[in-house]
């Protein structure tokens, strides 16, 4: 059993401990620290102290595999409407459930989500655990989080799988953490290993130039965020059944340290990882000028701008506009990619596009190796003349 306790010589009371806490755990009474039972053993506290009066000792318990089942969702929403990203991941997890011949299941947290709990079912899910309550409606860390783990605890699934958006980038390493569990991120393929029925997490490394396969052999759940636009999305069935239970929610119960008061949305035109065409620049563009030709035919199109890292670096357009592994994934029905040379790291942000087509200069670009079409040539020339022609032919 792992213990923690603070060396009273050691501690001079300097409060490096408490700011690194992400627990709100630890406080200096009378000149030392003082560890409350919120602590969750994540060691943050111990690598901060300068003085190293923090020891964790003991060893952790093992776990038995054998009483976790079955794969988690976790049931994202925003303003009161499940997100594209779960409806994804409900697609894999059935996958991976039916070939564990285990139980697929999702957790909601929100306001009014009955009914969009109970349409969950129709996308092949075995159970929604709703958690329905007026102080559930806008994401907080603290509540979400202490749900969660709590739900883990008592259902023990085997997977856990959670969308890689900025809330369950938020979340996820929260819940692992706490759990004492592994986790992998931004995963871009998920398998069961026939052998040992491990999940297998793939995700790109060293920058996207390799991709690595992850597994957590003695802990569970398995977890992994999956990004968006890279799994397929699920499909309405006609098989009847599954259940919503509506779990017990007491506000007083969990922490809560951080209250919204109102959200400011930004302003889009069209949302990349939502727009069935999208027109990238890359640094081929040569300057911020290059987009307004981007955005002319994006228009015309009805689609979005996107843009390279190479783009967004030199300042020529901003990082919503990003598309890559360190920017958005996409998968349009149409992809346009001008002036990109074709980095590791943008293909996989857009690979996945139903039609590639590629304008660049140089005819070795590596771009051309994944593009259906490939356009050879000064894409100030190609764009102007595409513009027109497409002008033209609307009439």
């Amino acid at each position: 059993m792992k213990e923690i306790k603070v060396i009273k010589e050691k501690c001079t009371g300097c409060g490096a401990c408490v700011q690194a806490c992400p627990f709100g755990a630890i406080e200096v009474v009378e000149g030392k620290a003082r560890i409350s039972e919120d602590c969750r053993l994540c060691g943050a506290c111990v690598s901060s102290c300068p003085y190293e009066a923090i020891v964790i000792t003991g060893k952790e318990e093992a776990v038995d595999l054998s009483e976790y089942k079955g794969v988690l969702v976790f049931g994202e929403q925003r303003e009161g409407r499940i997100e594209p990203v779960v409806y994804e991941l409900i697609g894999k997890g059935r996958e991976l459930a039916d070939k564990l011949g285990e139980e697929l299941s999702c957790v909601v947290l929100g306001y009014n989500m009955k009914a969009q709990a109970e349409e969950l079912l129709s996308y092949g899910v075995d159970k929604v655990y709703l958690y329905d309550h007026p102080s559930l409606a806008v994401f907080r860390d603290d509540p979400y989080t202490d749900i969660i783990v709590d739900l883990v605890e008592k259902v023990k699934p085997n997977i856990f799988l959670i969308g890689a958006t900025f809330i369950g980038r938020s979340l996820a390493p929260r819940i692992a953490s706490r759990l004492k569990t592994g986790l992998t991120a931004d995963c871009t393929g998920l398998e069961i290993d026939p052998e040992s029925r491990l999940l297998l997490q793939t995700r790109p490394a060293f920058g996207g130039n390799i991709m690595a396969t992850i597994v957590c052999r003695n802990r569970r759940p398995q977890m992994a965020t999956v990004r968006y636009k890279v799994m397929k999305r699920a499909e309405k069935t006609s098989r009847r059944g599954g259940e919503v239970v509506v779990m017990d929610f007491n506000p007083k119960k969990v922490r809560d340290r951080v209250k919204v008061r109102k959200f400011v949305k930004e302003e889009v035109e069209v949302s990349l990882t939502e727009a069935e065409v999208i027109v990238s620049g890359g640094k081929g563009l040569g300057g911020p000028e290059g987009f307004k030709l981007i955005k002319e035919l994006a228009d015309l199109l009805g689609g979005a701008v996107g843009a390279s890292r190479a783009a967004v670096d030199e300042g020529w357009i901003g990082y919503s506009h990003q598309v890559g592994l360190s920017g958005k994934t996409v998968r349009p029905k149409l992809y346009i990619a001008c002036g990109i040379s074709g980095s590791v790291q943008h293909l996989a942000g857009m690979g996945g596009s139903d039609v590639i087509v590629a304008i660049n200069k140089d005819p070795s670009a590596p771009i051309f190796k994944v593009a259906d079409i490939g356009i050879v040539g000064d894409l100030y020339e190609v764009l102007p003349r595409l513009i027109s022609r497409i002008k033209k032919y609307r009439g």
